[in-house]
């Protein structure tokens, strides 16, 4: 299993501060953290991804409409949909779909069910 490797400069680089990757919403984190799964699963490799990342920021640039943010995870999500959907992984819609139920869920979510694995998490977020 290798880690992929993030760009510091270039459309594919994420959001950073000081060096450290930055989330501006939880769902962000999730959909990064969920890339990084399905490539260390060998699902596709990190160039392919990147790919599709480049793809999908320069589609935005050329065709986003007037007044909207830009959001490089939104990006991101796209570009993991795309990904999948070209490997077989999952069917069109599906990722999008995930990734909303993710965004639903309250902040601490992941840790609440989970078994102490010594992270000091508490459970009265």
């Amino acid at each position: 299993m290798t880690t992929p490797v993030l760009e510091i400069d270039g459309p594919a680089a994420p959001p950073r501060d000081n060096g450290e990757l930055v989330f501006a919403e939880p769902w962000e984190s999730r959909a990064f953290g969920l890339a990084v799964t399905l490539h260390d699963a060998g699902s596709f490799t990190w160039d392919d991804f990147r790919d599709h990342l480049v793809a999908r920021i320069a589609d935005w640039e050329r065709s986003h409409p007037a007044g909207e943010c830009y959001s490089y995870y939104r990006c991101w999500l796209q570009a993991l949909e795309s990904v999948v959907q070209e490997r077989g992984l999952l069917a069109a819609g599906e990722v999008t779909d995930r990734a909303g139920e993710l965004a639903e869920r309250p902040a601490g979510h992941d840790h609440e069910h989970a078994d102490d694995h010594g992270h000091g998490h508490g459970h009265g977020h």
